[in-house]
């Protein structure tokens, strides 16, 4: 049988144990009793940032200052009315999208059903309304989306439907891009009246739809 080699073994100094080293250990797992912690401190840490932010009192914005409180409402409806379009045409676009790309499951939207929304009239005529409401254009412009959606590849044209797919995945941006400016602005206008109900409280009664007086 043949010698094998023993393991080395270290003496710190005299009279001291032998060291053998020991291979290097798994941090321990947190405890659930850890994590329960762990969790419960993060949801009071938001809810402090909750509170702090509603702590500070909105600001009232220059850009808002000439409308009137009927306008202002106006405008934030509006502002969200836009945004609804936003997400429909964006579900149109991910539906084209899948169609090309073959996602199993995917339906394709009616043509003729869906191309009157898609005219370039449609499509502009809100941004049009908002960008006069507030003219600094912060609103990036919108893609040709009708055009896009007349483009049909033939079956056999790999290469116009790369190139479609491409159009719409940058269309996709720039819906997206569009939709935080929107976001923006109904943050700002939800933000001035706020400040317009703190500096006249009886305002926000105004927006009740109220029926007329019993006098009885």
């Amino acid at each position: 049988m043949p010698n094998l080699p023993r393991p080395t073994v270290h003496h710190d100094g005299p009279g001291e144990p032998p060291f053998t080293p020991l291979s290097p250990q798994q941090p321990a797992s947190p405890s659930p009793e850890d994590r329960r912690r762990a969790q419960a401190e993060a949801r009071a840490a938001r809810a402090a940032a909750r509170a702090a932010s509603r702590a500070i009192p909105p600001q009232r914005s220059s850009d808002l200052a000439h409308l009137d409180l009927d306008a202002l409402r106006a405008y934030r409806t509006a502002l969200a009315a836009e945004e609804d379009r936003v997400s429909y045409w964006r579900r149109i676009l991910q539906a084209r999208l899948d169609t090309l790309r073959a996602v199993e499951g995917a339906r394709s939207a009616d043509p003729a059903a869906v191309a009157p929304a898609l005219s370039r009239e449609q499509m502009w005529r809100g941004r049009t309304a908002l960008v006069r409401v507030v003219p600094v254009d912060d609103i990036p412009p919108l893609p040709d989306l009708a055009r896009l959606w007349e483009q049909v590849p033939a079956e056999n044209d790999d290469r116009g439907r790369v190139e479609l797919v491409s159009g719409l995945d940058r269309a996709e941006e720039q819906l997206s891009a569009y939709r935080t400016a929107l976001h923006r602005r109904m943050e700002a206008a939800s933000a001035e009246l706020i400040a317009r109900y703190r500096d006249e409280p009886q305002a926000c009664f105004s927006a009740l739809p109220l029926g007329p007086v019993d006098r009885r």
